[in-house]
C-alpha cells in the first residue's frame, strides 16, 4: 500500500525426525535444519524486518552439554545479520577441526545452532520497541531440562493487563507488562506446575529425580498445557513454542484471526504464517500443506509425533482479510486468484467514473504490491473495451470493410508504468516545509504517455492515512495534466483500529474517520462525536463482553460514496488543478473475492473478540481527549 504500515509478524517451525546423519547422507550435509530455516525466514522477510530471530534445540545431549541456542538481531538487515553469526560460529567450530567434516556425532555436540528442533521468527516493533530484548524467541530458563520454554508469535492480545494482573495473583513477578512476557510466563506457569505434578506421581512409582526425567518427557501433555494457560486470552495469535527437552507446539487463536500452515512427512514436520513458504523450501505440493483450524495446536512429542488438538473452543471464523489484500505474499495460488478478483470487481464503479470511456483512459497501478488486482482490473476493462468492439461493429448501419474492422479489433487498452518509487528518502531535514517537499518526489511519473483527453486510472492496495497520496503521489500524476485522476483501492475504507497484530491503532490516522468527522461538522451533527464520546466512557468500567462498539456511530449518517467524496476533497489542495475521484471496495465485494478470510473488523468495526470493541472505544476516547498512546 502507498501508505507504509508496520505489520505483522512471521514464524516458522521446523522439526527434523530423522538422525542429522540422515540429513548428512541424503543432502550432503549435518546443517541441513539451519539452510531450510534460513530459507523459510527469508520467504517471510515481506512480514517482517525490524528485527530476526532463531532458536534450535538439540535432542537427547548429556548434563553439561548445551543444548539450547539462540541468536537474534536488530540489524539492517536482521536475517541475513543473524545467519552471517550463525555460518561463522559454524565455520569457525569446522574450520579448527577439519577433520571433523564429516563426523555428525562430533558436530552435534561441539558445533552450535545445529539441533533437531529449530525456531524463527520476523518481526515489526509495533509498539516503537525494537532493542534487541523485545526480539523473539524469547527464553525461559530453567535448569530442569522440561522447563525450559522458548515463544514466538505473530500475535496480539487486548487484554495484557487482566493477564499481567492473573499472573500476579499467582504469585509470580513478571518482568515486564509486554504481551509477550505475559504470555510466556503464561504458559511457564502451567508447565513448571505439570511437570512438578508428574514428578510427584512418578515419585510414588518409585522413580528418583533423574528417572523421572525421560518419564516426565514421555507423559507431559502439551495440551493440556496450551488449553490452561489460554483460557483467558484475548487477541490474535499463531503462538509456537519449544519446551527443553523436544516438545513443540504451535497454537493459532479461536477466530483464526493470525494464519498458520504446517506439512509433514517422514523425515521433517514444519508450520509457518505462509503456505508458499513451506511449498518453495520443501518443494510440496499446494494441496500437501495444511491450514490449521481456529483454535486448534500442532503438538509435536519429542518423538517425532505430530498430532492435532482443539485447545480452544472456536469462535466464528474471522480470517484476516488483509493476509489477502497485501500482507501475505501472491505467490499462493489462492491468494493470487482472490487479489485478482479484488480488482476485477472495482470495473463496474470505475467505468462510472471514466464515463465508459476505454479509449481515452491509461490504466495503472501504485505500488508494487497492487499489481495483482491490476491485473484483475485489467482483464474486466478489456471485457468491456471487447464490448465496445462488438457493439460498434454490430451497430453499424453500412457493411464496414475488412480494413475498418481491422481497425475497430486493433484497439487496445492502454496500461503504462506511471509511477515509480524513486528512492526512499531520508527525512534529515527537520523543518516541515522543507521536509514535506522531499516527500512530495518520492515516487516520479512517466511523461508523455498521458494526454490532456485522458482519464488516469491507478490502483492501490489500500488507503490507510492517504498521507503519501496527499503529499506526494496526487501532485505528481498531477503533473501529466490529465483530465481526470482516479484512486482505486482494492480494499474497502479503513475506519477503524486493528489490534491483533496490525500496526493500525489510531482513529485520527485513518482518512476515512477524519472524513467523518469533518461531515459531520459541515452537515451540523457534531453534536454525534460528543455523544459517542459520552457513551463509550460510560463502558470503561464493563466487562469485555457487556462493551459496545459506539464508534459506528460516527459513520452511521453518511453512505460509502459520500464518505469517499470527502476523502477525494481532502487529499488535494489548491496546487491539485485536476478533479480526483477515490473509488473503495466495498465490502461485500471484499467477502466474495475473499470466501475464506472474513475478518473485517478495521473496515465494518465487528470485532471476532469482545477485547475488539474495548480497544475501539478506548481509541475514541484518546482522540477526544488528545491521548497519542496506543488504546491497547
Amino acid at each position: 500500500m502507498s501508505d507504509a504500515i508496520k505489520h505483522e509478524c512471521g514464524i516458522a517451525l521446523i522439526r527434523l525426525k530423522k538422525p542429522l546423519s540422515f540429513y548428512k547422507e541424503k543432502y550432503g550435509t549435518a546443517f541441513y535444519g539451519v539452510n531450510k530455516m534460513y530459507l523459510m525466514m527469508e520467504k517471510q522477510h515481506n512480514r517482517g524486518q525490524d528485527g530476526a530471530g532463531f532458536a534450535s534445540i538439540k535432542l537427547d545431549m548429556a548434563p553439561g552439554e548445551r543444548y539450547i541456542s539462540r541468536q537474534r538481531s536488530i540489524a539492517q538487515q536482521p536475517i541475513q545479520d543473524i545467519f552471517a553469526q550463525i555460518n561463522g560460529r559454524i565455520n569457525e567450530a569446522m574450520s579448527a577441526n577439519p577433520d571433523k567434516k564429516d563426523d555428525v556425532a562430533w558436530q552435534k555436540k561441539n558445533v552450535p545452532y545445529i539441533g533437531e528442533l529449530l525456531l524463527g521468527h520476523v518481526r515489526y516493533g509495533t509498539f516503537g520497541k525494537n532493542s534487541v530484548e523485545s526480539v523473539h524467541p524469547f527464553l525461559r530458563q530453567n535448569n530442569w531440562m522440561h522447563r525450559n520454554l522458548i515463544v514466538a508469535g505473530n500475535f496480539n492480545m487486548t487484554n495484557v493487563s487482566q493477564l499481567f494482573a492473573k499472573l500476579v495473583s499467582l504469585g509470580q513477578h513478571p518482568k515486564d507488562h509486554a504481551d509477550t512476557i505475559t504470555v510466556m510466563e503464561k504458559i511457564g506457569h502451567f508447565l513448571d506446575d505439570e511437570v512438578s505434578k508428574l514428578y510427584k506421581k512418578l515419585k510414588k512409582e518409585g522413580y528418583n529425580k533423574q528417572l523421572a526425567s525421560p518419564k516426565i518427557a514421555e507423559r507431559l501433555k502439551v495440551a493440556k498445557i496450551l488449553r490452561r494457560a489460554s483460557k483467558d486470552w484475548d487477541g490474535g495469535y499463531a503462538m509456537a513454542g519449544l519446551l527443553g527437552h523436544g516438545d513443540a507446539f504451535v497454537l493459532r487463536d479461536p477466530a483464526g484471526i493470525r494464519p498458520a500452515y504446517f506439512y509433514e512427512d517422514d523425515e521433517v514436520a514444519v508450520v509457518a504464517s505462509e503456505r508458499p513458504v513451506i511449498q518453495t523450501a520443501f518443494n510440496v505440493p499446494f494441496e500437501e500443506v495444511k491450514e490449521l483450524d481456529p483454535g486448534a495446536a500442532v503438538v509435536i512429542k519429542k518423538n517425532g509425533a505430530l498430532t492435532i488438538h482443539q485447545i480452544i473452543e472456536p469462535l466464528t471464523r474471522k480470517a484476516c482479510s488483509f493476509e489477502r489484500i497485501y500482507f501475505s505474499r501472491g505467490s499462493d495460488a489462492e491468494i493470487y486468484k482472490e487479489r485478482k478478483m479484488l480488482g476485477r470487481l472495482l470495473m463496474p464503479e470505475v467505468l462510472k467514473s471514466i464515463n465508459h470511456d476505454t479509449k481515452n483512459s491509461v490504466f495503472s497501478f501504485i505500488p508494487n504490491t497492487a499489481e495483482t488486482s491490476f491485473y484483475g482490473m485489467v482483464e474486466a476493462a478489456q471485457d468491456e473495451l471487447n464490448r465496445q468492439k462488438g457493439e460498434e461493429i454490430l451497430a453499424a448501419k453500412e457493411g464496414l470493410d475488412k480494413a475498418q474492422i481491422e481497425q475497430i479489433l486493433a484497439r487496445r487498452l492502454r496500461t503504462e508504468k506511471i509511477a515509480i518509487k524513486d528512492a526512499k528518502l531520508r527525512t534529515f531535514i527537520t523543518e516541515d516545509s522543507s521536509r514535506d517537499d522531499l516527500v512530495a518526489h518520492v515516487y516520479d511519473v512517466t511523461y508523455g504517455v498521458v494526454q490532456p483527453e485522458d482519464k488516469l486510472v491507478i490502483i492501490d492496495d489500500s488507503i490507510v492515512r492517504g498521507t503519501t497520496l496527499k503529499k506526494s503521489i496526487i501532485k505528481m500524476l498531477a503533473r501529466l495534466n490529465p483530465e481526470k485522476i482516479i484512486i482505486v483501492s482494492s480494499a474497502p475504507q479503513i475506519r477503524y483500529p486493528d489490534c491483533y497484530g496490525i500496526d493500525m491503532a489510531r482513529l485520527e490516522d485513518f482518512i476515512a474517520f477524519r472524513a467523518a468527522i469533518a461531515l459531520l461538522k459541515e452537515s451540523g451533527r457534531a453534536h454525534i462525536i460528543d455523544e459517542v464520546y459520552n457513551k463509550c466512557k460510560s463502558q470503561t468500567e464493563l466487562e469485555d463482553k457487556h462493551v459496545q462498539n459506539f464508534v459506528k456511530e460516527i459513520y452511521a449518517p453518511f453512505t460509502d460514496n459520500e464518505i469517499s467524496a470527502k476523502i477525494a476533497e481532502l487529499l488535494i489542495d489548491d496546487t491539485v488543478t485536476v478533479e480526483v475521484d477515490i473509488i473503495y471496495q466495498t465490502v461485500e465485494n471484499l467477502h466474495k473475492a475473499c470466501p475464506k478470510n472474513l475478518g473485517d473488523w478495521y473496515f465494518t468495526g465487528d470485532y471476532p473478540t469482545h477485547g475488539g470493541h474495548r480497544v475501539v472505544n478506548r481509541a475514541f476516547i484518546n482522540y477526544m481527549e488528545g491521548n497519542k498512546a496506543r488504546a491497547y
